[in-house]
């Protein structure tokens, strides 16, 4: 048996629920890893609250999580490259909030012995989403990105994968996380009202993209108006708004081979000693709903990691 956090109904964060359930066998492709830590992402309450039944259907009793770190167990059939012991990385369809998982080899990775645990699980998701977002936009070397919630888990790794392509950022967040932005080689302006003339005044030469990473209200139409497109602006987090405004969303891997190019980009950005992944705040498995809470709260600097 293996214990995990799981919700038995739609609801806030109090139907999440400790279970037990059968340690899962790993099939052809997979891999079982014994869980160290747990990303924790929007679309974890998201699914759990029922607002995204269409997309992201569950079966009952379903348990949170899209990214892990930790020790391979067993390996399926037609696995190679990995064997018990490996310390690894990845992300799953759900099922993450739990001492076992089951994790397919196209979406893991090897975690160096340099990266600690807890930022390991902070990086699968981030990193897919942010290689998966700057291919969609089709941002170039020498443009102009606008990224609303740059700050946030997935805002914090693309800023980096986009400065190391020589794009230049102008990252929205609250005034508290303008100086962790510049760090991170971002311009950082304040949201909210008067954003476009801020935004104006921090690149007089234009925006020639823009990334709703945040899905706070109001930030679509802004967007279209500075790029002049909404072929040239892009959201991970309002799905509601991109029917409105008639932008693309991207809300998942594409292929199997995206989140193998977002890892090789981050673990080398980790090799030369320049990726940062600030953590919100850890909480233990036990605590998953109020991490949870702080998560739906937003306006968050990093991620918010579970321990196992």
């Amino acid at each position: 048996m293996t214990k995990a956090i799981a919700f038995h109904e739609y609801g806030d964060a109090d139907v999440l629920r400790p279970i037990d359930l059968e340690l899962p066998v790993p099939g052809p492709g997979q891999v079982r890893v014994a869980v160290r830590t747990v990303g924790v992402n929007p679309i974890d309450h998201k699914v759990r609250s029922g607002a995204m039944v269409e997309l992201f259907p569950v079966t009952f009793p379903a348990v949170p999580g899209y990214e892990v770190a930790g020790v391979v167990e067993a390996v399926g059939e037609g696995v190679s490259g990995y064997a018990p012991g490996d310390e690894v990385f990845g992300a799953v369809m759900g099922g993450g909030y739990a001492e076992h998982v089951l994790v397919p080899v196209a979406a893991l990775g090897h975690k160096p012995a340099s990266l600690g645990w807890e930022e390991a699980a902070a990086l699968p998701v981030a990193a897919e989403t942010a290689e998966r977002a700057l291919g969609v936009l089709g941002v170039r070397s020498g443009e102009t990105l606008l990224v609303h919630g740059a700050a946030g888990g997935v805002g914090t790794v693309l800023l980096q994968f986009a400065r190391a392509r020589g794009i230049t950022v102008i990252g929205t967040a609250s005034e508290a996380n303008h100086d962790h932005l510049r760090e991170l080689g971002a311009v950082p302006v304040t949201y909210g009202e008067g954003l476009a003339e801020r935004v104006r005044a921090a690149a007089p030469g234009g925006v020639d993209r823009a990334l709703d990473a945040a899905g706070q209200g109001g930030v679509l139409p802004l967007s279209i108006e500075l790029t002049g497109s909404t072929d040239r602006v892009l959201t991970i987090a309002d799905f509601v708004g991109a029917q409105k405004y008639g932008v693309r969303i991207t809300a998942g891997a594409d292929t199997e081979h995206e989140h193998q190019r977002a890892f090789a980009t981050a673990l080398a950005l980790h090799e030369a000693g320049t990726l940062r992944l600030p953590l919100h705040r850890v909480f233990p498995l036990a605590e998953a709903a109020e991490a949870q809470r702080l998560s739906e709260h937003g306006h968050l600097r990093g991620k918010i990691v579970l321990t196992v």
